[in-house]
């Protein structure tokens, strides 16, 4: 008798259910399936933006590969105007890649006060990220060395040689360098000895600021 009772509760809870699922599907389904058809639809999209991305940054790194192989093999007018189109039309970091690309390949045309303008220009664009604009910023400051007064390498990079900046050290050695062309042989020590008694100094940049702090104490021109 007690299991009797026990199917027949089962039975009339099953009932129940049965009837709150309809009742819930009769004022909500509506709603459910617009959901469940969302969520479709949604994940498509994402799965197709994902393959339209991986498309556009494949096809803009084969571009700045072949703009590389051109200036590698003498070709820079050719690699200068595929820089540019990938410049205007590249995807996502390509474009800045491309703008400091084709100042190289204009310092090394031979093209120095425009390569420096390039560097310049991305040193200052804010919408470039600061570690890109620091190393354009150095970039412009060494080819100035040759070509500038010390005040425009410092103008550059004298904010990047404060202590604890990652590029501290290439920017004491430029600005060392400046200051020993100008012959300004004080300033290139101090310069100097701030390469040599920093700890964290890879080793070739220190030698080199040693060597340059030999030759202005054999100068005689720095008390």
């Amino acid at each position: 008798m007690v299991e009797n009772n026990d199917s027949f509760i089962r039975e009339v809870n099953e009932e129940l259910r049965s009837d709150q699922v309809k009742q819930v599907w009769r004022r909500f389904g509506t709603y459910i399936i617009g959901v469940a058809v969302l969520i479709v639809v949604g994940t498509a999209g994402y799965r197709g933006y994902e393959y339209w991305q991986d498309r556009q940054s494949s096809a803009s790194g084969d571009q700045f590969l072949a703009a590389l192989t051109l200036a590698s093999e003498g070709k820079r007018d050719e690699a200068l105007a595929a820089l540019a189109a990938l410049e205007k039309d590249g995807y996502g970091a390509y474009s800045v890649l491309a703008r400091m690309r084709a100042a190289t390949v204009q310092a090394a045309k031979g093209e120095t006060q425009a390569a420096i303008d390039a560097f310049t220009a991305i040193g200052k664009d804010t919408s470039v990220p600061q570690v890109i604009r620091d190393v354009a910023r150095l970039r412009a400051a060494w080819l100035l060395v040759d070509t500038g007064t010390y005040e425009q390498v410092s103008a550059e990079v004298e904010v990047l040689a404060a202590p604890r900046d990652a590029l501290r050290h290439s920017a004491r050695e430029v600005l060392g360098l400046a200051a020993y062309k100008a012959g300004d042989m004080v300033k290139a020590r101090e310069w100097f000895e701030q390469i040599t008694e920093d700890n964290e100094t890879p080793g070739n940049v220190s030698s080199r600021a040693q060597m340059m702090l030999d030759n202005i104490v054999a100068s005689g021109k720095a008390p």
